[in-house]
C-alpha cells in the first residue's frame, strides 16, 4: 500500500523487497537503511504477520539506539555465536552480547498466555510443573550462564565424525 500512495520527491527514499519474499522484510530493512544514513528519519511500513515475523528484531533496534552517538563501530548487532568464537577464534568476541531481551512474562500475556522468568537452577522444577500444568502454551525464560557451552558440535567444514564432544582439555607442556 506505501508503495502506491506514498510520494516521494528525491530518489533513494524507498526500499523494499520488490515482492521477493517480503513477508518480515520491513523492519530489518528499515534498520538497514537507517544504518545506511543515519542522519534520516526512517520509517517502517509492515502488515501484521510481516511485523510477526520480524519481532526478534526490535532486540536489534534497542541495541542500535543504545550504542550511542558516535559509536558507529560500537554497534554490536547480534550475530556471531560465542562458544563458536572462543572454541575456534581465540575467544576474539564480537556482538555476542544481547542486553535487549523481552521480559518474556509481559510478552507472553501480550500474547495472552501465561510465562515465568527462571533465575536459578532451584526454581526450574516448580516452573516446569507450572508449565505442564498449564492448560495452553506457556513461554518460560531459564536464564543460564552466558559462558555455559553445547556440546557435542560439529565446526563449520568438519565431518559428523570430527565432532566435538566435550570442551578441549589442556595439554600438559613439558621437557620430552
Amino acid at each position: 500500500m506505501g508503495a502506491q500512495f506514498i510520494r516521494f520527491d528525491a530518489p533513494r527514499l524507498w526500499i523494499n523487497s520488490g515482492g521477493l519474499g517480503s513477508m518480515g522484510f520491513g523492519l530489518p530493512g528499515a534498520v538497514g537503511a537507517q544504518m545506511a544514513n543515519p542522519e534520516a528519519t526512517v520509517f517502517a511500513i509492515a502488515g501484521d504477520g510481516g511485523f510477526q515475523m520480524s519481532v526478534p528484531e526490535l532486540a536489534t533496534l534497542v541495541k542500535l539506539w543504545s550504542a550511542g552517538e558516535g559509536d558507529r563501530d560500537e554497534q554490536r548487532i547480534p550475530g556471531m555465536v560465542r562458544q563458536w568464537q572462543e572454541l575456534f577464534y581465540n575467544n576474539r568476541l564480537c556482538a555476542v552480547e544481547l542486553s535487549a531481551f523481552p521480559n518474556v512474562e509481559l510478552l507472553a500475556a501480550a500474547y495472552g498466555m501465561k510465562g515465568r522468568i527462571v533465575r536459578t537452577p532451584a526454581e526450574l522444577r516448580s516452573a516446569l510443573q507450572e508449565a505442564m500444568d498449564e492448560p495452553g502454551p506457556y513461554l518460560m525464560d531459564v536464564r543460564v550462564s552466558q559462558y555455559e557451552n553445547v556440546y557435542p558440535m560439529v565446526p563449520a567444514g568438519a565431518a559428523i565424525n570430527e565432532m566435538v564432544l566435550a570442551p578441549p582439555q589442556p595439554v600438559p607442556v613439558g621437557k620430552q
